[in-house]
Order: C-alpha cells, then structure tokens, then sequence
C-alpha cells in the first residue's frame, strides 16, 4: 500500500464498504424499535458509533472528516441528545403531569412504531447522547495516541 493512501488495505476498505451500512442500520433498528424489543437508545448509540468508528479506522481521518465525523460534531450531538432528552422529560409538566411522563397523545396503537411516542424519542436522544459520547471517546484516545507517539506530553 501507498503512502499517500490512508487507512488500511483495499481488502478492509471494500469489506467496510459493505459492512457499516449494515452496522449502521441495525443500529437505527435497534434504536427506532428500542420500545418493542429489547434494544433502544443506549445499545442502538453503541452499535452507531461502532459504525462510525469502524469507518474512520478503515478509510483513515481525513475520510472521517469529509462526512463530518470530527470531534466538533461529536460534541454538537452529545449536548443534543442531552437536551432533547431533557425537553422529554419536562414535557410532561406541559400537560400537568410529572417529570418524564408521556405527554404526546395519540390514538391508542398497540406494537407499532408511534405506540409510545414519548420513549421514541427518548430513544432518540438517548442514541445520539451515548453514540457522540463513544466517538468522542474515540477520537480523544486516537488524539492521545497520536501525541504521545510523536513525543509530545499531554498531562
């Protein structure tokens, strides 16, 4: 392999290729019917960032970069996921309910999708807050290892 080439080898690019758009779809399965199965926000954000992460370790960096996988948007989605989980569990003082009650009311579904729209979107929140976390996790480890392989001291 070149030098001006990033990443790994072409055989570890082409399966990548194939594999996180799978990856990344279980991880919105996971998420989307978080309220039906077992699964949800925390375990589907695991399986996004795992996605994510294999993507930036296949193509290299500058890959990364080009679909905005920086250490800037992790941060952005992290405070996102906080606040739209946040927004949630205040909503239900909106109808004069308590903290975290569901306050989106729509005609009763049993086993779908909008079932239990409140959680839907706790979900939601929940896979962006723990998915930026990991990647951000991710990208510091990969920032440390870098500085500390060029000899600089981080402390």
């Amino acid at each position: 392999m070149s030098d001006r080439e990033p990443g790994l080898s072409p055989i570890v690019k082409d399966i990548t290729r194939v594999v996180a758009a799978f990856i990344m779809l279980f991880g919105f399965n996971i998420v989307f019917f978080g309220h039906l199965t077992p699964g949800g926000g925390f375990a589907g954000g695991v399986i996004l960032a795992a996605g994510i992460i294999l993507v930036v370790l296949a193509f290299g960096r500058q890959y990364g970069q080009r679909f905005n996988f920086t250490e800037r948007m992790a941060t952005f989605w992290d405070s996102m996921g906080a606040l739209l989980f946040l927004l949630v569990a205040l909503g239900g003082y909106t109808v004069g309910t308590f903290f975290l009650m569901s306050f989106i009311r729509l005609p009763e579904q049993k086993f779908t999708l909008l079932s239990a729209p409140a959680i839907l979107i706790c979900n939601i929140a929940i896979a962006a807050k723990v998915g930026a976390a990991l990647f951000g996790v991710f990208i510091a480890m990969a920032i440390w290892r870098l500085a500390r392989h060029q000899g600089k001291d981080l402390s």
